[in-house]
């Protein structure tokens, strides 16, 4: 059997985002599946896998916005900037902060920041991953990088005590990592920190509340019903304006015809092509030619059988 869509999967902590493919793969029987980028093991929650022709569009949900939901535990720091890391600095905070203080801190991170990769992550330098070289017990020097904060929320608080917690809401682009974020949010407040727990809310379109797990997939599986979870692959191109074309049009979209547009276009944007009854045919790239804006094919996705 083989599916075509995206499966929004509740991740469970514990897993890598390719032991969740693995298993997913045993579920349905089928192999064409893929992850929509890394989730670090102890984090759970938003994993959009993508099944059949659906991977083809796996690299524009990676691109998307992302949502977090994470405690900050201020007072330790570790190797892995999160729980499952060893100490590697104790200073116990001695001080007493506001709700108040903690949000005004926050703030100063919204927007454009910089963030050095950690040791412990998936970033390739010189062709190796960097937590292979960590697992080494060798540190080298990175790169900082530009990502982007849209948005961060002070939830609550556990303020008192030599390791105060607080959890935040953070909405931010493709390659942040929160465990950095934490880290660097407990320099701002002039102790050592890291994430105790971490939880993915969204990925793009992709809700929390909207998401299945393992066992209802599998559930769904044994019933012939796996369709009934599957979101279309539109849903992971839901940033990009639409363009119908006329009816005698499908069958040069499925050609990969170039195909004239009207005014006000931007060069290079994508679009998302549809049949007059609403078939999702292709992804297509804007180009000025001479005046005029085309639209010429970047992926066309033309279902079996047709």
């Amino acid at each position: 059997m083989s599916f075509t869509g995206i499966i929004p999967l509740l991740k469970p902590p514990g897993m890598t985002s390719h032991d969740c493919v693995n298993k997913l793969r045993r579920i349905l029987k089928m192999k064409k599946i893929g992850h929509t980028g890394t989730l670090d093991p102890s984090v759970s929650g938003v994993l959009p896998l993508c099944l059949g022709h659906a991977t083809r569009v796996a690299e524009y949900i990676q691109d998307l916005p992302k949502e977090y939901v994470g405690t900050l535990s201020l007072g330790r720091s570790t190797t892995t900037e999160d729980a499952d890391g060893e100490v590697v600095e104790d200073k116990p905070v001695e001080e007493t902060f506001t709700g108040d203080q903690i949000a005004d801190i926050l703030q100063q991170f919204m927007g454009t920041i910089e963030q050095i990769p950690p040791m412990y992550s998936a970033v390739k330098v010189g062709g190796v991953r960097l937590h292979e070289l960590a697992r080494q017990g060798k540190e080298i020097e990175r790169k900082a990088r530009k990502v982007e904060i849209y948005r961060i929320d002070l939830l609550s608080t556990s303020l008192e005590g030599p390791y105060p917690e607080f959890t935040m809401h953070v909405k931010c682009s493709k390659g942040t990592y929160i465990r950095t974020l934490c880290v660097d949010i407990g320099r701002k407040l002039g102790y050592p920190a890291h994430m105790k727990n971490l939880n993915r809310v969204a990925s793009g379109p992709f809700k929390l509340q909207n998401c299945y797990t393992f066992e209802q997939i599998e559930e769904a599986a044994n019933r012939g019903a796996v369709e009934e979870l599957l979101k279309p692959i539109d849903w992971a191109l839901l940033q990009y304006p639409e363009f119908t074309v006329e009816r005698q049009q499908v069958q040069d979209i499925y050609n990969g015809k170039k195909i004239r547009l009207g005014p006000l276009y931007v060069d290079g944007q994508l679009l998302r092509i549809y049949s007059p009854d609403r078939r999702f045919l292709a992804l297509y790239r804007t180009i000025e030619q001479e005046g005029e804006w085309w639209g010429k094919p970047e992926k066309v996705f033309r279902l079996e059988g047709e």
